[in-house]
């Protein structure tokens, strides 16, 4: 008997937990409570995952309807993307570029073939052309519904699709597709809630379509005014049917009443491709006046002299001042142009524009067309200064209000300051957009330093990639007061881009335009 006591006392001995240490079943529990957790853990992630690839796979494979606009069946497609846009694709014309919503959804409208039978209503009755741009605003609305809800449906019915196919379980597969219902609604939902009608202000235009700013006229007066940008749009519509029919011909451009355009170009250097682009964009936007703020030539030889013989071809005003590379030949060669004006700390007046200007201090003629070529040591860092002081007293001392005043370095424009409303420089081949510091009870004084016209010369073509060809048209008001502006780029010799993009001045008195990103050049 004292034997089993004592066998049982051992059992129950080996069962007894040691001193200081939890009982096996606790700990157990433990680990399974632990094991459970990153189960759940590892669940949730996985059905996070398949989620967001049945979104992705939906959207692209779903997100895409047909519809009628006006005369063109159009392709409307909806993809997951960094940042909300907007992509206005007209083969072969080019495209339209629209920063129109935020949130993670790109949308491209991709216009297509013309009906052939309504093109041609719309070109015989004006009224058809009036009632398409009527139905045009409903045709893409409607659209655009479609198109939401069908890339919905698309994203869930993916995800459900591949949850059942990965977990093979009815209840992580409807969690998922619930997912994928909240985060495709909610990344529509974004985009339509954060709907910016005012992006068509300031589109951004990429091959043929640089066209269109002209085809559009005055953005101010577009902006402004409802019923006039239905008559615009008429326009666009008739004209662009008959681009398409006709493709001999570019639209004709009606110039707004009162405003003036400036072509600003700068450094040419001696690049003939530059000539070229300057007539194009002459003729095709209705350009009053040109302004060149200097570097024409590379070396200011008497044999350079002839480069500047295309100034006459253009048959506008050209205001032109001497930059570094220019010498007193080169200034006297433009001189002799038939609609040239070289203006050297003095004013004139040109289509209605006061406009001062002074030559570079400098001469620099060498084969480094870059600023760095120019040796900027204290000495002449005072002389570029020293100029801008000059060209203040004569702003200040004109009889009549000057509405542009021209330096070549934009060193030069800081005592300008106050004195008119709007510098232009060059030198930089870097294109940007400032406003200098304003003193109290000043005006405010904009400076637009223009990037490279002639694409840096020969120069330009010892990077990896050629400088591109820069310059932009101004669009001055009945009151001269700069209300908006494009930026033409041109790819570097050898590239045929062209990118157009318009910035409206927000306060044309204060002179406050929209940020321009600098384009890096050599």
């Amino acid at each position: 008997m004292d034997g089993q006591e004592n066998e049982q006392h051992g059992r129950r001995g080996e069962d007894a937990p040691a001193a200081g240490r939890a009982p096996r079943l606790r700990r157990g529990g433990t680990d399974r409570g632990g094991r459970r957790v990153l189960r759940a853990t590892g669940v949730t992630l996985a059905v996070l995952v398949v989620t967001l690839v049945g979104v992705v796979l939906g959207v692209l494979a779903g997100g895409r309807v047909s519809t009628d606009i006006g005369p063109f069946q159009a392709d409307l497609t909806v993809a997951p993307a960094v940042s909300g846009s907007t992509t206005v694709d007209v083969p072969p014309l080019g495209a339209l570029l629209l920063d129109s919503h935020d949130g993670p959804t790109h949308l491209t409208v991709e216009l297509g073939a013309l009906d052939q039978s309504r093109t041609e209503a719309l070109i015989d009755d004006p009224a058809s052309i009036n009632r398409a741009s009527q139905s045009a605003v409903e045709d893409v609305r409607e659209g655009v519904l479609r198109l939401g809800l069908r890339t919905l449906a698309s994203a869930v019915l993916v995800t459900l699709l591949l949850a059942l196919l990965v977990f093979r379980d009815a209840r992580r597969a409807a969690w998922a597709g619930g997912l994928a219902l909240v985060i495709t609604a909610g990344s529509l939902g974004t985009a339509a809630a954060t709907m910016r009608p005012q992006a068509i202000e300031e589109p951004r235009y990429e091959g043929l379509l640089v066209n269109a700013p002209a085809i559009v006229g005055d953005a101010r007066r577009i902006a402004n005014d409802y019923t006039r940008y239905a008559e615009q749009l008429q326009r666009i519509v008739g004209n662009v049917s008959q681009l398409y029919t006709t493709v001999s011909s570019l639209p004709v451009y009606e110039p707004a009443p009162g405003t003036t355009r400036v072509l600003h170009v700068s450094d040419m250097h001696l690049n003939p491709t530059g000539w070229q682009l300057i007539r194009t964009i002459v003729e095709q936007f209705g350009i009053d006046v040109v302004i060149d703020t200097g570097d024409i030539t590379d070396w200011g030889s008497e044999p350079e002299a002839s480069y500047v013989g295309s100034i006459g071809l253009l048959k506008k005003p050209y205001v032109y001042i001497r930059g570094n590379h220019d010498s007193g030949r080169t200034a006297a060669a433009v001189a002799r142009q038939p609609n040239a004006i070289v203006l050297n700390n003095t004013t004139t007046t040109v289509a209605g524009l006061t406009i001062a200007g002074i030559g570079d201090p400098r001469f620099t003629p060498d084969k480094n067309t870059s600023p760095a070529g120019s040796g900027l040591t204290k000495q002449v860092a005072d002389q570029v200064i020293g100029v801008g002081d000059q060209l203040a007293a004569t702003v200040r001392s004109s009889p009549r209000p000057v509405n542009i005043a021209l330096v070549h370095d934009p060193a030069s424009a800081g005592p300008l300051s106050g004195t008119c409303p709007l510098v232009l420089a060059g030198h930089t081949h870097n294109r940007q957009v400032s406003k200098l510091p304003e003193a109290p009870g000043q005006t405010p004084t904009q400076l637009m330093v223009q990037g490279s016209t002639g694409g840096a010369g020969l120069r330009g073509l010892e990077g990896e990639k050629p400088t591109p060809l820069s310059m932009s048209v101004l669009y001055f008001d009945e009151n001269k007061l700069l209300q908006a502006y494009d930026d033409i780029t041109v790819g570097g010799t050898g590239q045929a881009q062209v990118n157009l993009e318009r910035h409206v001045v927000e306060n044309p008195k204060a002179g406050v335009p929209a940020p321009v990103t600098p384009t890096p050049t050599r």
